[in-house]
């Protein structure tokens, strides 16, 4: 496999050839294979290990095994802990995207602080026969039957070629040691489902199964970029930008064979989801309208309109000066000082007093609003993001209120607290912010 590989890599990804390469390092076999490939390839790589602390003492054994590990092959180790469902309960999503979110955000500030060119995960074949399936089984366009991408910008996966055979056969012949994880063992999640029952049906139907899959995938992927080459062209003829709103001419549209597959890649990124209203939009009356979390699309008499959604008197600012303690409009605010924190809701934050910068602003918020979220670690994400993700309806959003210093955001009130004002260890001043009923 090793030489298999190497070739690979030559074909494929040589563009890590003498770059400084962070290898993210569960401990499993997977990410162990992964490992021993680069060393004995000799490529300057580090390791990034990520505790979820999701399996009691099995996490801390993990840890231990990578950390040992390191320092035995005398390579960089980076280690951080995660309290994950704390974050997931927090946050209201699931504990896998809690996991992923927290991972990749602490991936990509390694890059930054340690100067790493890309980060490398060892997914391979039969993690994308998986994900194939996932997608399948809820429903997806060309685009979801792709599976998992060899690289999304910083993010290399140089194993989708291989198969979970081929790597156990090599850790077993080269004795590499690994931690099994028992929650793989669990039907609890649809993707082990999937792993025990389904895919062991498929490789008995065809030995060469996922020999097999691997070619079709990159036939949709050659689809796929042919879809939006064509998507490309066609779209500089029927579609007219001005400034941030897009109009669609809909004489030429409807010209088209299939017009519903370009109004499909033309608008998926933007985020729409009732596609059969979008369809139905084209013959409707003018002034007919499909909202998106962040765009419009309306019916006039020969275009559809793709714009923004405007919030009304968006401008409307409101100043908090230093020694107020309280705020009754927009919304019913207390400010005072705290010697205890606690944080068991969602309507109370806690800030170091010193880190603002007075008078402090009420606004609504705006587009392209970021902020970096509490407990991420300086990343940025983006307000509409938020929103997205918490399943918020327009009129929310558009009650939904701001808390700034001078031009950052403070607070998303009553959803989230950006890092940058949270206490720290040495925090003398304690400001306890309370949305009130």
């Amino acid at each position: 496999m090793l030489q298999k590989f190497q070739n690979h890599l030559l074909d494929n990804f040589q563009f890590l050839n003498g770059k400084k390469i962070l290898l993210a390092t569960s401990g499993g076999k997977d990410s162990m294979v992964m490992l021993h490939l680069f060393q004995e390839l000799d490529y300057n790589i580090g390791i990034a290990h990520c505790n979820f602390q999701l399996r009691g003492v099995e996490s801390f054994q993990d840890q231990n095994f990578v950390q040992e590990y390191a320092a035995a092959n005398n390579i960089p180790v980076f280690i951080t802990q995660f309290d994950t469902k704390a974050f997931a309960e927090d946050y209201k999503v699931s504990t896998q995207v809690a996991a992923r979110e927290l991972r990749y955000n602490w991936f990509y500030e390694l890059l930054g602080t340690e100067k790493f060119d890309f980060i490398l995960t060892a997914h391979h074949a039969d993690d994308n026969l998986e994900t194939f399936l996932i997608n399948l089984s809820r429903g997806t366009g060309l685009d979801g039957l792709t599976g998992i991408p060899k690289q999304n910008e910083k993010i290399v996966r140089p194993l989708l070629a291989f198969s979970q055979e081929e790597m156990e056969q090599y850790a077993r012949f080269n004795d590499i040691k690994w931690r099994e994880d028992s929650s793989n063992a669990s039907d609890k999640y649809l993707r082990n489902k999937i792993r025990h029952h389904l895919v062991p049906i498929l490789k008995d139907l065809n030995p060469n199964f996922l020999s097999s899959f691997y070619k079709t995938q990159t036939y949709l992927q050659e689809a796929q970029d042919m879809v939006e080459d064509a998507s490309i062209m066609i779209y500089q003829q029927v579609a007219k930008q001005e400034e941030d709103t897009i109009y669609f001419d809909l004489k030429k549209l409807k010209k088209l064979p299939n017009y519903k597959s370009y109004l499909y890649q033309w608008l998926k990124e933007f985020e729409f989801s009732a596609w059969d209203d979008i369809y139905d939009l084209v013959e409707s009356q003018s002034g007919k309208y499909i909202f998106s979390p962040e765009y419009r699309l309306l019916k006039d008499r020969n275009s559809l309109i793709l714009s923004p959604i405007h919030l009304e008197n968006k401008e409307k600012k409101y100043f908090i000066t230093e020694n107020q303690i309280e705020v009754k409009v927009p919304l019913n605010l207390s400010f005072c000082k705290a010697a205890d924190i606690s944080f068991d809701s969602n309507k109370t934050i806690f800030v170091d007093a010193d880190k603002l910068q007075y008078p402090l602003i009420l606004r609504h918020w705006n587009k392209g609003d970021s902020f970096q979220p509490f407990g991420m670690n300086g990343k940025s994400k983006k307000v509409s993001k938020l929103f997205k993700d918490e399943k918020l309806s327009l009129v929310e959003k558009e009650n939904s209120w701001l808390l700034c210093s001078n031009d950052e955001i403070v607070w998303i009130i009553g959803l989230r607290q950006d890092e940058r004002f949270k206490i720290e260890n040495t925090t003398t001043n304690r400001l306890k912010i309370q949305l009130e009923e």
